[in-house]
This record gives structure tokens, sequence and C-alpha cells, in this order.
């Protein structure tokens, strides 16, 4: 855990403590002048003396966090410790960083972004024909793609499990499916993570052990998104500059199926921008406000969604599945909140006109779970019977 140390580490410093650091210094920057006008410039001298000792004081913690980080960075690198997807804790600390800053880990710090991959037993699958063969030695031909949303990893799908008693992953599989969980860096753009996972399915149905007939996708929140960029990634070039054809996999996709995805954004990705900006008004606040831009690219992405530029497939049956925290749609609390994340329109893919529709022109269908929030749709029953009944 030592390398989950060393980011804890590096973000108290170049978030929390330069933060804390800045707004000290606005303050006491205003109250100073407030004391050297009011004492006609007499209070000058307590005031420096101040500014001199909390600058030690913070450039202290700072020198000694940068060195502590330095220390078990190097550690870890040796091997030193369990590594930090060896625990669960780990693991979902990773992904929630990864959601946070992960476009610049995957610049910046490698060895702590996330690589999309297909995970079984808390562990990467190689995508090759004896990796895959190993990981799901009863491999079907009809495979069902689960990806995960923001800030979350492939375990999120195990969520409300022991209530339950199932999980979708595992309701697929007893109905003859081949479930694969994908983990990805949901910090990147979902243009760069649409483009990463159209390679991976690639790939993939090029080495599974068995001749893949049937492709189901299917996405909580961001990862849907990420999934409709991904069938929209243009077939590979030959070196004559040629379409060298469909890519191997999506006339294979025969349902798409998106649990709260923001298809026309998210509220509160979109209150985090304005809230950045007000919080830059004031001296006081504006480094809180930096800590708000330091949002990733993933985060801001899901402002607006995706919009006409990226088109349903054509053959493929879009199941659509939104959640309200009232039992109601129209009930005032749900339609202003929606599942607290993602209105039901943006769930839908619509945006307030009837014309302005990303599904109008193929086969979709549309499920509202009420008295659901967000995270909800992961494992609920009316979900999961749905799906039962769309992937049979």
């Amino acid at each position: 855990m030592l390398d989950a140390l060393t980011l804890l580490l590096e973000v108290t410093d170049e978030l929390v403590v330069r933060s804390v650091r800045d707004t000290h210094r606005a303050v006491a920057a205003r109250v100073g002048a407030l004391v050297r006008a009011t004492t006609l410039g007499a209070g000058g001298g307590p005031v420096r003396a101040h500014d001199l000792v909390a600058e030690g004081v913070y450039g202290a913690i700072g020198r000694s966090l940068r060195g502590a980080a330095r220390g078990t960075g190097a550690l870890a690198a040796r091997g030193t410790g369990p590594g930090l997807d060896e625990r669960g804790v780990g693991r979902q600390l990773r992904a929630a960083v990864n959601g946070l800053i992960g476009d610049r880990l995957d610049t910046e710090r490698r060895a702590l972004a996330i690589r999309m991959a297909p995970r079984v037993g808390g562990r990467d699958v190689e995508v090759t024909r004896t990796g895959l063969a190993a990981a799901y030695p009863a491999a079907t031909p009809r495979v069902a793609i689960f990806l995960h949303g923001l800030g979350e990893s492939d375990e999120v799908w195990r969520l409300g499990r022991a209530e339950r008693g199932s999980t979708y992953p595992e309701d697929l599989e007893a109905a003859g499916w081949t479930p694969v969980v994908l983990r990805m860096n949901s910090g990147l753009g979902l243009r760069p993570n649409g483009v990463a996972l159209a390679s991976l399915l690639d790939r993939l149905v090029t080495a599974w052990p068995t001749d893949v007939e049937r492709i189901a996708l299917v996405g909580h929140s961001m990862g849907g998104l990420v999934m409709r960029a991904a069938a929209a990634v243009v077939p590979t070039v030959d070196a004559g500059g040629h379409a060298a054809g469909e890519r191997p996999w999506v006339a294979r996709v025969s349902d798409v199926v998106t649990l709260g995805t923001p298809h026309r954004g998210a509220p509160l990705a979109a209150l985090v921008g304005r809230g950045s900006s007000l919080l830059g008004v004031l001296e006081e606040s504006a480094a809180f406000g930096r800590i708000l831009d330091e949002r990733s690219v993933g985060v801001r992405d899901l402002v607006e969604g995706l919009g006409h530029d990226v088109p349903p497939l054509p053959h493929a049956r879009y199941r659509l599945v939104s959640g309200t925290v009232s039992r109601s749609p129209r009930h005032p609390v749900g339609a202003v909140l929606g599942d607290l994340l993602v209105r039901e329109a943006s769930a839908y893919g619509r945006r307030g006109r009837s014309w302005d529709d990303l599904f109008a022109d193929v086969e979709a269908e549309t499920l509202h779970v009420g008295g659901a929030g967000h995270f909800a749709l992961l494992n609920h029953p009316e979900v999961a019977d749905r799906l039962l009944r769309w992937l049979s």
C-alpha cells in the first residue's frame, strides 16, 4: 500500500496544504491591510512577523510531505509492501483517484493510472487467446460487456449483492451469457476511453475462445457514454489510407443497455464548474476554486455528455434506464433531481424539444425505476428482471 500512501501524501501537499496556505495568505493580507490602516502603519511589524512564521510553517509541512512521498514512492517502485490493487480498499482508492485526476496520472504517474482491461478475481485479464481461455474457461458465444461509471471500479457491480442475492453479471451468466467486467481510468476523456474500448473489443473478439455471435454492452453512468463513443470510432485504415472494414465487434452488438447514463449531460458536473468560477471571485476562496478546477477531463466531459455527432448503432437495440428519487418522475423533486446525479430526460437522450432525441432513429426502449438513486441502478430487482428479458 506504499503507492497509495505516496499518492495520498502528494494530493495532501498539492491540494490541501497549498489551498489552506493560499487561503490563509489571502485572509492575512486583508486583515493586515486593515491593521495598517487603523494604526497608521504602526501594526506593520507584527503583520510581517505573522507572515514570516506562517510561510515557514507551511513550507516545512510541504517539504515534509514531498520528502515522505519521494521516500514511499521509491520503496513502492522496488516492490516493497503490498501493491495498491492487492486489497479492496486500495482498489477503491485507486479507482476514485483515477476518476478525479486520472488524466494527469496517465501522463505523470503511469504506474497509478488504470489501464482498461477485463477483470477476474481482482486482477487484469490479458486479452490474448491464452489469457482469455484461462479467465473464461466456460466461454460462450454470447458476451456481455459491463463498464462502470466515474470513480467506480469493476467491483461496483457487486453492490447490493447481499440484499438481492445476485448481481447482473451473475444473472446473465446463469442465462447462458459470459459476463466480461471491465475496469477503466474514468478520469480520461470520453473519446479517448472510447478508442481504448474499441481497441480492446477488437482484440477480445479476435482472441475469444469460441466464435462470438452476440455482444451486449451494459454501462452504468459514464460507462454508457464510453460505450457510445467506442461504437463511433472509425474503422482502422491500412497503409494505403483505405478503410479496413467495420470493426469486428461492432456488427455483433445486438443490445446496448445504459443505466443512469447522462447522455445529455449531468447537472452536478455543470454545478462543479460554476462553483469553481464563483469561488475564484474572492482571493480567500480562490484556492478552493482551484481544487474544483483540478477535476479530470472525464468529469468535465459529463457536463454535456455526447450529442448527435456520436450516433447510435443503427442495427442495435437501445435500452435506456433512468431512476428518480421520487416514485413518479413527474414529482417536482424527481423532475429536478432525477436520481441525484442524472435527470430522466438526459438518461433517455432527450433535451427539451421532442425532436431533439438522440435515439429517435433506432429501436429504443426506456425503463424508469422510481424511488431509486443513481447507484441503486447497479443492482436493482426491477432492472435485473428487465435485463434478462431484453437479453433472452
